[in-house]
C-alpha cells in the first residue's frame, strides 16, 4: 500500500510539473508574533508538546550493536539510550539513584556496565542496579526498586523514537499516523550512520518553520544551491507529520518511463518532516572516477534551547552504502557544506528574526495559500498546548487526517 502511494503522489507532482500548477491552502494563515517568544507559551511547548511526544533520539544503525549506547540531554532531560545484550532498545532517565549524579557522559559507545563517577554505584546495560561501593556498610537496599529509572521508547523504521517523561502515556502507532510505512522506504535500518555536527539557532518554531519551507529556497540559498531549486511546495500529511515536495523540472525525467521503472530515489525526494522536530533530506554522494556512492541522508533533529531565544540542531549523516576512503572525504565535504548552508544562511537569518520578532512592532505572522505546511504544523502546535490532560492529548492523534494536496 505505502509503494502504491507513493507512486500516485509523484503522479501527481509530475502532473503540476508539466501544468506548471500547485495546489494551495484555502486561506492565509495567521499566527500570533509573541508564540516565538513569550516564555508562558514557550514553557506550555515544553510541557505539553516536548514533554509528551515521542521524539527521534537515535537510529538503529547507530545503536546496532549490542550493550551500545547513546548519552544526550533533550530539553533539559538527560537521557541513556542503551540496547541490551538481548537487542533490546531501552532507555533510561541519565540520573544514578543515589543522590542524582548523571551517570553517563554525553556521547557514545559500547559498555557492559554503566558507573556513575560521584560514587561508583554501576548499572548494566538494562538499567539495573548491579553495585554498590561498600555495599556493607551502607546498610540494607532493595536493589530491584534502585535502577535507572525508565522511560518509554520503541524503534520504527530504523528510527529510535523515545519520550521524556516516566510512565507517560506511549502509543507509537498511533502517533505516527501510518507514515513509518513511509519512512521505509528510505531503509534507514539499513544504513550506515556516517557523522553528526550540531548547529545553534534561534527559537525551535523559527527555525522548524524553515525546513517546511521551499519558499524562500532560490532567495535565501541564492549564493548556494538555491539557482537550481523551485520555490514551489507541495504537503502531504499524516496527521502532524509532513512531506513536501516540489513540482520543479527535476522530476521530469520520470516523463515517458512506466512507473515501474521510477527510481526509488525519485519516489522517495523532497523533505520528510517528523513532528515536531525532525526534518529528512536526501542527497547523493559521488563523483566520476570514484566507485560506489549513493544516497546520503541527513536527519537534522531540532530541539529547544534553554529560553524562547534559542535551540539547538544536531544533523545526524546516514550512508546507504558502505564508505570507503575516497568516499569519506566527499560525505565530509558535503557536511561541511550542509553546516555552512544551515548556519551562515538559515539559522543566521532566523537569529535575526528572532530578535525583530521580539520588538513588537508586528503582532502576527503569515503563512500564504503557498505555506499550507507551516499552517499546519502551528496547527497542531496550537492544539498540543491546549490539550490540558494527557487523555486529551492522546485523542488528538486517534485517527488524524491523512491528507494529500491535488
Amino acid at each position: 500500500m505505502s509503494s502504491a502511494t507513493l507512486v500516485e503522489l509523484t503522479r501527481r507532482t509530475l502532473q503540476h510539473a508539466r501544468a506548471g500548477t500547485v495546489p494551495l491552502a484555502a486561506d492565509i494563515g495567521r499566527v500570533p508574533a509573541a508564540n516565538y517568544y513569550d516564555p508562558d507559551r514557550w514553557q506550555l511547548e515544553m510541557d505539553r508538546v516536548f514533554k509528551r511526544t515521542p521524539l527521534v533520539l537515535g537510529f538503529a544503525c547507530e545503536l546496532a550493536e549490542p550493550r551500545s549506547f547513546k548519552a544526550m540531554e533533550v530539553a533539559g532531560v538527560p537521557v541513556l539510550l542503551s540496547r541490551g545484550a538481548d537487542g533490546q532498545m531501552r532507555s533510561f532517565v541519565n540520573m544514578c539513584s543515589h543522590r542524582g549524579s548523571i551517570v553517563v557522559p554525553e556521547g557514545t559507545g559500547t559498555a557492559r556496565r554503566f558507573t556513575c563517577p560521584y560514587h561508583a554505584w554501576s548499572y548494566d546495560n538494562e538499567g539495573r542496579l548491579v553495585g554498590i561501593l561498600d555495599r556493607d556498610e551502607f546498610g540494607s537496599l532493595e536493589v530491584d526498586c534502585h535502577g535507572l529509572t525508565p522511560l518509554p521508547v520503541a524503534e520504527r523504521a530504523g528510527i529510535v523514537f523515545g519520550a521524556l517523561t516516566p510512565d507517560a502515556p506511549f502509543d507509537i502507532d498511533t502517533y505516527l499516523c501510518g507514515y513509518d510505512a513511509m519512512l521505509e522506504h528510505h531503509e534507514f535500518a539499513s544504513c550506515v550512520y556516517v557523522g553528526s555536527q550540531t548547529v545553534d539557532g534561534p527559537n525551535w518554531k523559527v527555525a522548524y518553520d524553515g525546513y517546511l519551507d521551499f519558499y524562500h529556497l532560490p532567495i535565501l540559498h541564492r549564493d548556494t544551491f538555491g539557482p537550481d531549486y523551485s520555490n514551489k511546495a507541495i504537503y502531504d500529511a499524516w496527521g502532524p507529520h509532513q512531506r513536501v515536495t516540489s513540482p520543479d523540472h527535476r522530476i521530469l525525467v520520470l516523463d515517458g518511463l512506466d512507473a515501474d521503472d521510477w527510481p526509488a530515489d525519485v519516489l522517495t525526494a523532497g523533505v520528510w518532516t517528523i513532528f515536531p522536530h525532525t526534518s529528512v533530506a536526501g542527497f547523493k554522494v559521488g563523483a566520476e572516477g570514484v566507485p560506489g556512492g549513493g544516497r546520503m541522508y541527513m536527519v537534522s533533529t531540532l530541539f529547544p534551547g534553554d529560553s524562547p531565544d534559542t535551540s539547538r540542531t544536531i544533523q545526524h549523516f546516514l550512508a546507504a552504502f558502505e564508505p570507503s576512503e575516497q568516499l569519506t572525504e566527499l560525505i565530509e565535504a558535503q557536511q561541511a557544506f550542509l553546516l555552512r548552508v544551515v548556519r551562515d544562511e538559515d539559522y543566521y537569518t532566523g537569529n535575526r528574526i528572532q530578535r525583530a520578532v521580539k520588538t513588537g512592532a508586528k503582532t502576527e505572522f503569515l503563512f500564504g495559500r503557498n505555506e499550507a505546511g507551516g499552517q499546519r504544523f502551528h496547527g497542531w502546535v496550537d492544539r498540543l498546548v491546549a490539550a490540558e490532560t494527557s487523555e486529551d492529548f492522546a485523542n488528538l492523534f486517534v485517527g488524524a487526517e491523512v491528507a494529500f494536496q491535488r
